[in-house]
């Protein structure tokens, strides 16, 4: 996500690999199947969504509370 972040480098990427697995946890749960254990192009688009939305969360929580 472009723009500035409230935490550094190492937090930005720890957030959005976290994201990335909570995404594709969501889509395992929610769409059955065996999970996205496969590199295709519906995994990374469900990992690159779920590491845009825990990032926008992110910023949305820490904007608020400073």
């Amino acid at each position: 996500m472009p723009g500035p972040d409230p935490g550094g480098i190492i937090v930005t990427i720890l957030i959005g690999v976290v994201g990335a697995f909570v995404g594709s946890f969501l889509v395992q749960s929610l769409f059955g199947g065996s999970g996205l254990t496969q590199i295709s192009l519906r995994s990374i688009l469900v990992a690159t969504l779920g590491a845009i939305i825990l990032l926008a969360i992110y910023r949305l929580i820490t904007r608020r509370a400073a």
